[in-house]
């Protein structure tokens, strides 16, 4: 039967006979049908906890505790919130994060460097680095790196380091700010100034590029966009100069910062593994710059800076980046194997917490929500940073 236009121009065919829309329908019905499944299970298991006598919601929160945290930002003691037990968790979960991903970045990027080196010894050097690292399991890195700081001696016996850091079986303890908020609100200020001069450099290069004019005073404001945030924080603070200096004092250190064994077993086994992932990558990533692009920089006169900064970097990152952003995720959801040596991250404080409050449904999902959270941001941040590495045309 030939189909037949209508006489205003529109199709004869029934809106619910067009493909288009029967595909709609079925999709809406296949979420109206999830939907029910899911309303069906919460609601099935609420009453299977009131059955038990068992009560649900987030409530909990708020109720005291009855542990202690030994490890955290501030001092927690029992009969603190559940809620601030979650804060403790994060807080040494994104911090254990942050430093491994930094100082998996700087070994990944010098082994990855030294893998194409032509010096025989540095190569091989790197590539036994990866081998060992990339094969053993990451669990028995973390454990023999526990053993390992544990073995070392007494705090009377501990290794002295000119007198201002010292190793123990207790950790390592290092000199520290008096004033550690006064530190770290610093510290944040230097990072946002150095991501403002980031992006300050790059729009000026981008106008150089438009016009052939170069910025005369870009260094001096470059400068002071990294510094002057970090000094007038400094100044808002009150100047503080002071630092603790630890001290033996009986049978422990006073002043300083310890860093325990736990933290330093879980810090090790993070950035030296997901290290040997990224001098991969960062291998690839220089591999896959064309030879003919280095050989023609270098015919121009360009300097081994300028080689990198404006040839290589520009099209290896955009090859390093997405992979690179993968091994992060990786690493802060690893960090979770903290609990295998009794370091208080996330994990393990959520344990304690179904542990102790019997609310295994409520710790479970919001500890879900927090590393999907987490990771989710890494990704976000790992796209921001890729669209300005992308070359529009490629």
């Amino acid at each position: 039967m030939t189909h037949i236009p209508s006489t205003n121009g529109e199709s004869a065919v029934p809106f619910w006979r067009q493909p288009r829309s029967r595909a709609i329908a079925w999709q809406a019905l296949l979420l109206a049908a999830l939907a029910a499944l899911g309303i069906w299970l919460v609601l099935n298991a609420r009453q299977a906890l009131i059955d038990r006598g068992m009560t649900s919601g987030l409530g909990f929160l708020f109720d005291q505790t009855q542990f202690a945290l030994g490890e955290a930002f501030f001092t927690f003691t029992s009969g603190d919130t559940y809620l601030k037990a979650f804060a403790v968790g994060l807080g040494n979960t994104v911090l254990l994060s942050a430093v491994s991903i930094v100082t998996a970045s700087i070994i990944g990027a010098i082994v990855g460097f030294a893998r194409l080196s032509p010096n025989a010894l540095a190569s091989g050097i790197a590539r036994a680095y990866v081998y060992a690292f990339r094969n053993t399991p990451q669990l028995v890195q973390i454990v023999f790196w526990y053993t390992f700081f544990t073995l070392f001696p007494a705090a009377r016996l501990s290794w002295s380091f000119f007198d201002v850091a010292f190793a123990s079986n207790r950790g390592l303890t290092i000199p520290a700010p008096e004033n550690m908020t006064a530190f770290t609100a610093i510290a944040a200020a230097f990072l946002a100034g150095c991501a403002l001069a980031w992006r300050v450099a790059y729009l000026a290069d981008r106008r150089r590029r438009r016009t052939g004019q170069k910025w005369k005073s870009a260094k001096p404001v470059l400068v002071a966009t990294i510094f002057v945030p970090a000094l007038l924080v400094w100044f808002l603070f009150g100047m503080p100069l002071a630092w603790s200096v630890p001290e033996l004092k009986g049978f422990n250190f006073a002043g300083g910062i310890t860093l325990s064994p736990e933290f330093l077993a879980i810090y090790f086994g993070l950035s030296f593994y997901i290290a040997a992932f990224i001098a991969e990558i960062v291998r690839g990533g220089l591999l896959s710059v064309d030879s003919g692009q280095i050989e023609a920089a270098n015919a121009i006169g360009l300097t081994r800076i300028d080689l990198y900064r404006r040839v290589v970097a520009p099209q290896a990152l955009r090859v390093i980046i997405p992979p690179l952003a993968a091994q992060y995720v990786s690493l802060l959801k690893n960090s979770s194997l903290g609990v295998a040596v009794g370091y208080p991250d996330l994990f393990s404080v959520s344990n304690t917490m179904l542990t102790y409050s019997g609310r295994t449904i409520e710790v479970l999902c919001i500890m879900a929500a927090v590393y999907l959270a987490l990771s989710l941001a890494i990704g976000a941040v790992a796209n921001f940073v890729n669209s300005f590495v992308q070359i529009p045309e490629r």
